[in-house]
């Protein structure tokens, strides 16, 4: 089992300096889609993003921003339209959107990040985002968390209190993701706030290191969004001293994050469209790093996979010959397969097990599977969930 430093979720609020609003402007039908998130100070950010090369709008100018100037003070955001594929009118929405936020905040455009989510190609109302962006407050609600939603069915949350060079601190994140869920950086979106000082580019790092084993190892479907993004913001209200990768709390600071990342991506996988089940793939004992990461990604991402967990069919047949199809470098006659703490295969041959037993324990709401290469010292993890008839039944009247 590989196992990361757990810390004890509190009541989710927001850090100190970030404020909030959430309204419906009829994007939806009645539930909330349109909000913004806003830092008193400009904040320290970071980001990580779709590799689809049909990136939309709002995420292409949010990237550009960000690189440039490592600077965000506001997050305009809505559900139901993606703004993706549509052109020039997309790009020129986005600007707009900007300017609308920058005007009633007055503050400078390029300090507004924006963020859509929802159905590819098309226009968003902007007579209907104008008059949302009116009725916008700086409050302390959370409502913003819900109104980011499309296919899920519960928020993501996460805020975890701790302690930097003895100042008290606090990480906050929230995303959204069910369907079209297999990010290379789904329709994804997650933002964390903090409270910390950190420099831009220790902040840049870690987001880009700590995605890499978080929600780069979550699927639900292999389909990647052309709006995937992730974004950090840290304002440094807390009061400590900026943290580089030099400072004795690093490490501290990179823990939280990394638990607070790595929740976030558990609740998308577990939340998957249709899903019933939370599955956790653990590879050990590979060759290198990658090769670790790229087969519990294989296993969580099989659809013959997902079905027989769905099904709660102990075929271990379909794992194994799930890591045969990866491009990994092991030693195919040294694997060890457990299902939960079941073992059913060991050194790549079939154990006698209880299949009732086993069958049973694929009916709880987390399934955890262990394979164990014993070819190298690298693990790797991925979460993913179970295949259902809902699934099918969700993306077969999603536009209608």
């Amino acid at each position: 089992m590989i196992t990361t430093k757990k810390f004890v979720e509190t009541e989710f609020d927001w850090p100190k300096g970030f404020y909030s609003d959430a309204k419906h402007i009829g994007l939806k039908h009645k539930k909330l889609d349109f909000g913004w998130l806003y830092s008193k100070v400009p904040a320290t950010a970071a980001g990580v993003y779709t590799t689809n090369k049909f990136c939309a709008a709002p995420t292409a100018k949010t990237k550009e921003i960000v690189s440039q100037n490592h600077k965000l003070q506001a997050i305009i955001a809505n559900s139901a339209i993606a703004n993706s594929c549509t052109g020039l009118q997309g790009e020129k929405d986005v600007l707009t959107e900007q300017k609308l936020v920058a005007q009633k905040l007055e503050i400078n455009p390029d300090l507004v990040g924006v963020a859509s989510t929802g159905l590819i190609g098309t226009c968003l109302p902007m007579d209907k985002i104008e008059q949302g962006v009116t009725e916008l407050n700086l409050t302390s609600n959370t409502d913003l968390t819900k109104a980011i939603l499309t296919t899920d069915t519960k928020q993501k949350i996460v805020s975890v209190d701790f302690k930097i060079q003895g100042i008290n601190c606090k990480i906050s994140g929230f995303a959204k993701g069910s369907g079209m869920i297999h990010p290379k950086m789904a329709t994804m979106l997650a933002f964390i706030t903090t409270d910390v000082a950190i420099a831009d580019d220790t902040l840049q790092a870690l987001l880009s290191e700590l995605t890499d084993v978080t929600f780069n190892q979550i699927t639900v479907d292999g389909d990647t969004s052309t709006n995937d993004m992730v974004l950090t913001l840290a304002n440094g209200m807390a009061g400590n001293e900026e943290l580089t990768k030099e400072n004795s709390d690093y490490q501290t600071f990179k823990d939280v994050l990394h638990f607070v990342l790595q929740k976030l991506a558990q609740k998308i996988a577990a939340d998957g469209e249709g899903a019933t089940k939370l599955v956790e793939a653990n590879v050990l004992a590979a060759q290198n790093k990658p090769d670790a990461q790229a087969i519990a990604k294989a296993i969580v991402g099989s659809n013959l996979v997902k079905a027989a967990l769905f099904g709660a069919d102990p075929n271990w047949g379909r794992i194994i010959s799930t890591i045969g199809a990866t491009p990994a470098t092991y030693n195919p006659q040294t694997i060890d397969i457990k299902i939960n703490e079941f073992l059913v295969v060991k050194q790549s041959l079939a154990v006698d097990f209880d299949k009732e037993e086993v069958s049973n324990s694929l009916k709880q709401d987390v399934i955890t599977l262990t394979i164990d290469l014993h070819d190298g010292q690298y693990n790797g993890q991925a979460w993913g969930c179970d295949l259902t008839y809902e699934y099918v039944k969700i993306n077969a009247t999603y536009s209608s």
